[in-house]
């Protein structure tokens, strides 16, 4: 099978991870809720190595992958903010940003390639929101660690947004 077509095949499985996973928070199943996570964030991996060693992905795989990335981050903050466990003006600023520099791919021919501030970004959240999410009792403290990465994170994606927007369309 073509390398390209592996990848965008992953980047659509991940996306159609987001509806099991808001269900598994919602229906009380963290364990599930949790693993699945893992899983589109390890899948989000894969199919960037997949594209990269393929030489490169397809311009249709940089427009499905970052919203791809939204849809599995947006799902459990969204859960987090009406638990009362993040603040909603956070999880508002930072789904502002996403849909802005959504926009922005948009109008890029290209798709908008992730930036290293962006993919610290996705990489930081991920951890955050599996620290966040820990099902396992025992280890109070793990969801702890992920509250204060989510801070960082925040930080990161102001600032890549910035660089996004200051920078010329590819």
């Amino acid at each position: 099978m073509n390398l390209r077509r592996l990848a965008d095949g992953l980047t659509v499985a991940r996306a159609l991870v987001g509806l099991p996973l808001i269900l598994a928070l919602t229906s009380g199943q963290p364990s599930l809720a949790w693993v699945l996570l893992l899983l589109a964030g390890l899948s989000d991996w894969a199919d960037g190595a997949l594209a990269r060693r393929a030489g490169g992905g397809s311009v249709w795989g940089a427009r499905l992958d970052p919203l791809t990335d939204k849809i599995l981050i947006a799902a459990p903050l969204l859960w987090l903010g009406a638990e009362g466990i993040l603040p909603l003006w956070a999880i508002w600023l930072l789904l502002a940003r996403e849909l802005l520099i959504s926009g922005w791919r948009s109008g890029a021919s290209s798709g908008g390639p992730a930036s290293w501030g962006g993919k610290a970004k996705t990489i930081l959240q991920f951890s955050s929101l599996l620290l966040l999410l820990w099902p396992w009792s025992g280890a109070s403290w793990v969801p702890l660690i992920g509250w204060w990465l989510f801070w960082p994170s925040l930080l990161l994606a102001i600032s890549s947004a910035w660089g996004y927007l200051r920078s010329p369309l590819p």
